[in-house]
């Protein structure tokens, strides 16, 4: 056996503080590696991709939009991290957050049910002088108090329209349930009830109709069930849908992007707000929800099971595969004729890119519609800012005004024309 003799071991003595700085820098490395990996910090920004048709109305919105051709710049830090953008945006919503004041309107349902909307009236004149409202849809189990519904409406109400937010059925914490039924993925009854009622007391109102996530499937399958429901609506803006549940939801078993965490999270919220209406959703004689059904939803941990033990059974569907099919607006979007802005974000944790498919085909195909695809954003957070703090507004909320309003100034011009054309024609004839 070998023995180490005393200047040995004062050379290797010697050498290990060396040694331990070495492993110290080796790990401060792993650790900013993992922190860049994390924060995405190395993607570089870039401008959204736009696919659409080479059409007149198309390159004026890319001349009218410059939003939609110039970098999106999320903060530095953080920013370029699609799951830190959800994340942010699920806790806070926005960031100093307005407070718009409106009215709460109250729509009796066929079936018993009440809607409810709130209205805010436009703060100024829209800037081509018409009368504009906007009638959004919120996402999953939202309302028009959420942090990023307020701060678009204050926004929209200072460019000069007029708002009107749907209530999902079930989703405000201080109204009962008056039938034994809630919000589902893809019903249009309760959105479409608000549209109608703008429409009766707002005659000569134009409508832009606005859907966020689970919202924006909503205004498309709305759009697309009956040609009617397109009458007085100048475009459509539809941010971060999944355009398809029979998909998504085959995704959402997946771990890729943490994506089976976050249905654990949704899972767990949607469980809260259905159980908060347990008496409601029991005690009313014409219930298709049992006391089995709620058992069987206390245990859930997916959405997939929410969905076909309580969710599917509020319209009579037979098969969790039926109602995804029939909710999902992939069925219904290629009969929208007006001009529509679908937006999605390539780091949007929620929405698998195989899904974005769907608006990439439609672009391609039809004239009215545009597709947008931001590299960050994630979920519904579309955050802008230089460093560390975001700013008030988001690239989203700035893009749908500037689309929409490109649209007003588009339809107004499009209506100056043909005026001038008939009365040259009328001249002519004279």
């Amino acid at each position: 056996m070998m023995m180490l003799e005393d200047s040995d071991m004062q050379t290797f003595g010697s050498e290990l503080p060396a040694m331990f700085d070495g492993m110290k820098l080796a790990a401060v490395a792993a650790v900013l590696y993992v922190v860049m990996r994390c924060l995405n910090l190395t993607s570089p920004t870039a401008a959204p991709q736009v696919i659409s048709q080479d059409t007149l109305l198309c390159r004026y919105l890319l001349k009218s939009c410059p939003m939609l051709s110039k970098q999106y710049i999320p903060p530095l830090l953080w920013g370029k991290s699609g799951h830190l953008q959800t994340a942010l945006y699920g806790k806070m919503g926005r960031v100093n957050t307005p407070t718009p004041c409106g009215l709460r309107k109250f729509l009796p349902m066929q079936d018993g049910a009440t809607a409810t909307f709130d209205l805010f009236e436009a703060l100024g004149k829209h800037s081509t002088g018409d009368d504009v409202t906007m009638v959004i849809c919120p996402g999953i189990g939202n309302h028009s108090e959420k942090n990023y519904i307020r701060t678009f409406v204050d926004y929209s109400q200072r460019q000069g329209y007029r708002c009107a937010v749907l209530n999902h059925l079930g989703a405000l914490p201080d109204m009962e349930l008056t039938s034994p039924r809630m919000f589902t993925y893809g019903c249009t009854w309760e959105f479409g009830a608000m549209v109608a009622y703008i429409k009766r007391a707002f005659p000569q109102t134009q409508l832009v109709v606005v859907g966020f996530s689970l919202g924006g499937n909503i205004a498309c399958k709305f759009l697309g069930e009956n040609r009617s429901n397109q009458e007085q609506v100048l475009c459509c803006v539809s941010v971060c849908q999944g355009y398809s549940a029979l998909r998504a939801q085959e995704t959402f078993l997946q771990w890729d992007q943490c994506r089976r965490l976050y249905n654990f999270v949704l899972a767990g919220n949607m469980k809260k707000l259905i159980l908060s209406h347990r008496g409601s959703l029991l005690n009313m004689t014409s219930s298709n929800i049992g006391d089995a059904d709620l058992n069987k939803l206390c245990a859930a941990t997916s959405l997939m099971q929410i969905d076909d033990n309580i969710m599917r059974k509020f319209h009579g569907y037979n098969s969790l595969r039926e109602y995804y099919e029939k909710e999902s607006c992939v069925h219904y979007i290629h009969n929208v004729s007006v001009p529509l802005l679908l937006v999605n974000s390539s780091d949007d944790p929620l929405v698998h890119r195989s899904l974005l498919a769907i608006p990439y085909r439609l672009a391609e195909k039809m004239p009215n519609v545009m597709f947008t695809l931001t590299e960050h954003g994630g979920h519904m957070g579309f955050f802008e800012g230089a460093v560390l703090f975001p700013q008030p507004l988001t690239w989203m909320d700035k893009v749908i005004v500037e689309y929409t309003d490109a649209i007003c100034h588009w339809e107004k011009k499009q209506q100056a024309c043909q005026g001038s054309g008939n009365s040259n024609l009328t001249s002519h004839q004279h």
